[in-house]
């Protein structure tokens, strides 16, 4: 009896966990009905239910500027249903000089799922604004690494210590740091490179043989620290991440049929894992990659020419 007990409890614990939205959701949204990664947001949600409602930090990437937000809400756990309200967001026609902003509602369904959990769902403006801006479809995957109470818990205490909506001045739109192609050493963080198994994060397909990578810290800034391989080949280490890009010209090698960008961690700052947005430019196009390193496992970019 005391087993069937305890197999119905950890069943039941088992069921509420995958019902939760609390921890941290990262992802994109982007236009509806519309094309280009001019039109994409980077999202990441950082959630903790609360009694009767749920709560938490909205961080966000658009163009050129970072901002974050409380955002506050319902969850419908038998339903499976999140509503967040009057978020502020620009509009995505907005430009440097004019910047329009919009209040949005945000509604999304969890689906749990063997693979992870993801928030899949519709950012719609207030009737107010319906005639200026268009609605977001967006979908975010659990991060289960980072989805640590105490994790989630200091994100949303620490947000109350400082305002994190950043505009960027000119100097805060220079490259922090920019970084000639070649091979460096540093025999410690090689060794260790070598003991970590590569991840395939994304591969992609792009027309130039010159391209260009600017690393960021992938939203609340914490003290990552990241170490950058191309090909097996270390070019730089210690690098801190930040709201400025560490920048790297690229020229990619014709005779391999992959080239491949590692990022390697040398420390989970105080969020862990270690994450970072790679953004890659390759002439007028550009691709936005998020990147998640841990002390076991080096997230890998792959790439390949177009024919």
């Amino acid at each position: 009896m005391k087993k069937t007990c305890l197999i119905v409890l950890m069943f039941a614990c088992m069921h509420a966990s995958a019902q939760s939205v609390f921890g941290y959701w990262y992802g994109s949204a982007s236009v509806k009905n519309a094309t280009g990664t001019a039109n994409n947001y980077l999202l990441e949600l950082v959630l903790k239910p609360e009694k009767g409602y749920v709560s938490g930090v909205l961080n966000y990437y658009f163009k050129n500027q970072f901002r974050s937000m409380l955002v506050k809400g319902n969850y419908d756990a038998n339903g499976r249903l999140l509503s967040l309200y009057d978020i502020t967001i620009p509009y995505h026609n907005s430009n440097a000089g004019m910047e329009i902003e919009c209040k949005m509602n945000m509604k999304a369904s969890l689906r749990a799922a063997k693979a992870g959990s993801s928030l899949i769902g519709l950012m719609t403006s207030l009737p107010e604004y319906k005639y200026t801006c268009t609605d977001l479809n967006f979908n975010l995957a659990l991060n289960a690494d980072a989805s640590k109470q105490d994790s989630v818990l200091k994100a949303i205490r620490e947000f109350k210590e400082e305002n994190q909506v950043w505009t960027p001045t000119r100097a805060d739109t220079l490259t922090a740091v920019r970084i000639i192609q070649r091979k460096v050493t540093n025999y410690y963080v090689e060794n260790e490179y070598r003991k970590r198994q590569k991840q395939a994060a994304q591969e992609i397909e792009v027309n130039s043989k010159k391209i260009t990578l600017d690393f960021y810290d992938n939203g609340e800034i914490d003290g990552d620290s990241i170490s950058v391989f191309f090909n097996d080949q270390l070019m730089a280490f210690s690098q801190k991440l930040s709201a400025r890009s560490i920048h790297f010209d690229i020229e990619l090698d014709d005779t391999r049929e992959v080239n491949e960008i590692t990022m390697f961690a040398d420390n989970l700052g105080t969020i862990p894992p270690n994450t970072a947005l790679m953004i890659v430019t390759d002439g007028d196009k550009q691709f936005e990659i998020r990147l998640s390193s841990s002390l076991e496992k080096s997230a890998t970019l792959k790439i390949r020419r177009k024919e």
